[in-house]
């Protein structure tokens, strides 16, 4: 058997991320081959990583970036909030930005297959061997790309972002106005962009629940029907203003909407894009207690 040094070890170790009894077995087993005991433990870690598939990652990062007239947003999920912030699981997801960025991938099923920044791997290789070394379930799980006018803003340490493109970069200071847009988003929610983007059958919905409204209401179901239409288009407004980005109150000026600020600034907004971590996905619940009682019974 070969003779294994405690400097060999920790060299592995700073070329893995894995922890020394498992760079110790490695090279024991590869008879002290420092290569192919990084195979071992990324031989390994695929095991792992399938083993940590079906644990739900819900937390993660949402990863920006915004350079050469490329924007591009990325969600990548971890399990807990924790790992989120870890340094190597931000450089992963930046990465991932990165390869998004430069190669336009398809879909995320093209993105896993695509080599990863300043390596030979693929991004689906590193997604796995940041699972060894992190020791939880790492999701890729959707992304955003614009090319031409575009701004990116983070909000709450990667909880939010928002990708917005305009037709050109207007008559100022483009990215203040550009980032005050993506606030207005990050805060506000909108669930449409213009009042034309709202499906008519929501509408329909709403006018639908409206008249409701109005019809249990002692004080309004008696009342002209023309009135009552009058009624029910003033409430649809609020409906406007509350879920239509162009229609609300601009949150730096609430005297002027969203879409005058723009107008002033010379941009016309063409699309947006915001994602937040998690959202839809069902969260993990951690029972402290039944971790433990596992961990005596081995």
């Amino acid at each position: 058997m070969a003779n294994i040094s405690a400097k060999d070890v920790q060299a592995l170790r700073e070329r893995t991320g894995v922890g020394m009894m498992k760079c110790k077995e490695a090279l024991i087993a590869t008879e002290g081959d420092m290569e192919k005991a990084v195979t071992f433990l990324r031989e390994q870690g695929l095991a792992v990583a399938a083993k940590k598939a079906t644990r739900i990652a819900a937390e993660g990062i949402i990863s920006l970036y915004c350079e050469n007239n490329v924007g591009v947003l990325v969600e990548v999920n971890s399990e807990t909030d924790f790992v989120a912030k870890n340094p190597s699981f931000k450089e992963f997801a930046d990465g991932v930005a990165k390869v998004i960025a430069e190669n336009n991938p398809a879909d995320v099923a093209a993105l896993l297959d695509m080599k990863f920044p300043g390596t030979e791997q693929t991004v689906e290789e590193m997604r796995k061997e940041k699972i060894l070394v992190i020791g939880e379930n790492i999701n890729i799980r959707r992304f955003a790309r614009e090319e031409g006018a575009t701004f990116c803003y983070s909000h709450g340490n990667g909880r939010i972002g928002v990708l917005v493109k305009f037709d050109s970069e207007g008559n100022g200071d483009f990215a203040t106005n550009a980032k005050n847009v993506c606030m207005q988003i990050a805060a506000m929610t909108p669930a449409y962009m213009t009042k034309e983007d709202v499906p008519a059958e929501i509408i329909e919905s709403e006018k639908e629940i409206l008249l409701s409204q109005i019809k249990n209401d002692p004080k309004q179901a008696n009342k002209p029907q023309q009135v009552i239409d009058k009624m029910i288009t003033g409430k649809l407004s609020k409906y406007y203003t509350e879920n239509v980005l162009l229609e609300q109150g601009f949150f730096f000026d609430d005297t002027i909407t969203v879409g005058k600020a723009l107008a002033a600034a010379g941009l016309n907004l063409v699309s947006y894009t915001r994602f937040e971590k998690g959202e839809g996905l069902q969260k993990r619940e951690d029972n402290f207690a039944a971790e433990v009682a596992a961990a005596m019974s081995k």
